[in-house]
C-alpha cells in the first residue's frame, strides 16, 4: 500500500452524525450541559456524550467579593523576585462577618511578612528606578541594581554606610555588568553622592558580590547575579561610544569607529598613562573629528565629556605630534586638517 492510499485509509471521517439512540430524531435536537460535562438528547435527556470537553474561553470569575464586577481573572500577579516574599502575600479581608477575629489574623499576618523589610525594600527600589531613569538607561540596568540592593539588605551590609551611597554603588556596578559602564564623576552628578564615598562603597559591594558567587553560584544566579566578576576601571574606548552619539556628528558610526581605535593606541603612550579615561576619550574624538572634516569644538567635546577644554587640548597635543604613527592608511581622513593646538 503506498503513502496516497495509506492516508486516505486512516482519514478521519467526518460526516458521522451523532444521533440519540432512542428518538433518532434527524437532525438531532443534542445540546451540551458544560456544568456536568455531558452532551444530552433536549428530547428525551438520554445521555447521548459523557466527559465533553469545554473549549469555550474562560469568562466565570471567581472573586468571593465580586460585588457585581464581571472580572474574569482567576489568578494573582506573577512572582516578583525582588520582592521580600516574592509578591505572593496573604491579606486578610477586615469586612469579614466576625469583626475582632479578622482584625488578630491580619496583625499576626502582618507580623510574619516582615512588613517593615519589604518596606525598606521598595524605598531603595523606588530611589534606584528614579536614578536609572535620570541616567536614560535600560531597564536592565535597574534591574540588576535592584537586584544587588535587596542582597546587599538582606546580607547587612547597608549597615555602617548610607542608603544614598549604597544605592549610588549598586547602579555602578549594574551599568558595568550590563555593559553600559559610566564613570563615578557620572554617577555622582545624579545621586550627589561624593566619589570618595561611591568608590568606598563600590570596593565593599564588589567583594560582597565576588564571594557570593564563588560560594554558590546557582544561589546566585536565582538571587539575580549571574556570572558575576570584578570588572576593570572603565576605559577611553568605552567612552568614546557614548560621546559620539551625543555630539551628533554626520557620520556617527565612522567617527566612533576611528576615535575608538585611536583610543586603543593610546594604551601604550607613555606621555598618556595615568590620564583620565574621559580625558582621553575625548581628545581621541577632538582628533577623529578634524581629521575627517567633521569638526567639534573642544569645549563642545569638553561639556559632554565633562571635563576642561584645557585638559582635552593638552591631551590631543601628544596625539598630534604622533599623529604619522597613529593614523591608518584605510581611514581616508586628511593629516592637514589637523590643528597644532
Amino acid at each position: 500500500m503506498d503513502a496516497a492510499a495509506t492516508r486516505e485509509a486512516y482519514k478521519e471521517n467526518l460526516d458521522n452524525i451523532v444521533l440519540c439512540p432512542d428518538c433518532k430524531e434527524f437532525p438531532p435536537n443534542l445540546v451540551e450541559e458544560f456544568s456536568s460535562g455531558d452532551m444530552v438528547c433536549d428530547s428525551c435527556g438520554l445521555v447521548v456524550g459523557p466527559r465533553i470537553i469545554d473549549s469555550r474561553s474562560e469568562w466565570r470569575t471567581f472573586a468571593n467579593d465580586d460585588q457585581g464586577n464581571d472580572d474574569p481573572s482567576r489568578v494573582g500577579e506573577s512572582a516578583n523576585s525582588l520582592a521580600n516574599d516574592e509578591g505572593l502575600r496573604t491579606q486578610v479581608d477586615m469586612r469579614a462577618a466576625n469583626g475582632k477575629l479578622a482584625g488578630k489574623l491580619n496583625s499576626i499576618n502582618k507580623k510574619s511578612q516582615s512588613e517593615k523589610l519589604n518596606n525598606d525594600l521598595q524605598e531603595g527600589f523606588r530611589a534606584i528606578s528614579g536614578l536609572v531613569d535620570m541616567m536614560q538607561t535600560s531597564n536592565i540596568v535597574g534591574q540588576t541594581a535592584m537586584h544587588i540592593y535587596k542582597l546587599a539588605y538582606e546580607h547587612g551590609q547597608l549597615k555602617g554606610k548610607p542608603r544614598e551611597a549604597v544605592i549610588a554603588g549598586c547602579i555602578f556596578i549594574a551599568c558595568r555588568q550590563c555593559g553600559v559602564p559610566r564613570t563615578f564623576r557620572e554617577i555622582y552628578a545624579i545621586t550627589r553622592v561624593t566619589k570618595k564615598e561611591i568608590g568606598r562603597v563600590f570596593k565593599s559591594l564588589e567583594s560582597f558580590l565576588s564571594k557570593i558567587q564563588e560560594k554558590n553560584p546557582q544561589a546566585s544566579v536565582a538571587q539575580g547575579v549571574k556570572d558575576y566578576k570584578a570588572s576593570s576601571s572603565t576605559t577611553a574606548e568605552e567612552l568614546c561610544t557614548r560621546y559620539c552619539s551625543l555630539l551628533g556628528f554626520r557620520n556617527t558610526p565612522r567617527m566612533e569607529k576611528i576615535s575608538k581605535a585611536l583610543a586603543r593606541k593610546t594604551l601604550g603612550f607613555p606621555d598618556l598613562a595615568g590620564r583620565s579615561p574621559l580625558s582621553v576619550a575625548a581628545a581621541c574624538i577632538y582628533f577623529a573629528s578634524q581629521y575627517l572634516d567633521d569638526p567639534r569644538a573642544s569645549k563642545d567635546i569638553a561639556s559632554i565629556a565633562g571635563v576642561s577644554d584645557g585638559t582635552i587640548k593638552t591631551a590631543y597635543r601628544f596625539l598630534y605630534n604622533a599623529r604619522e604613527t597613529l593614523v591608518e592608511a584605510n581611514w581616508n581622513g586628511d593629516l592637514e586638517n589637523l590643528p597644532s593646538s
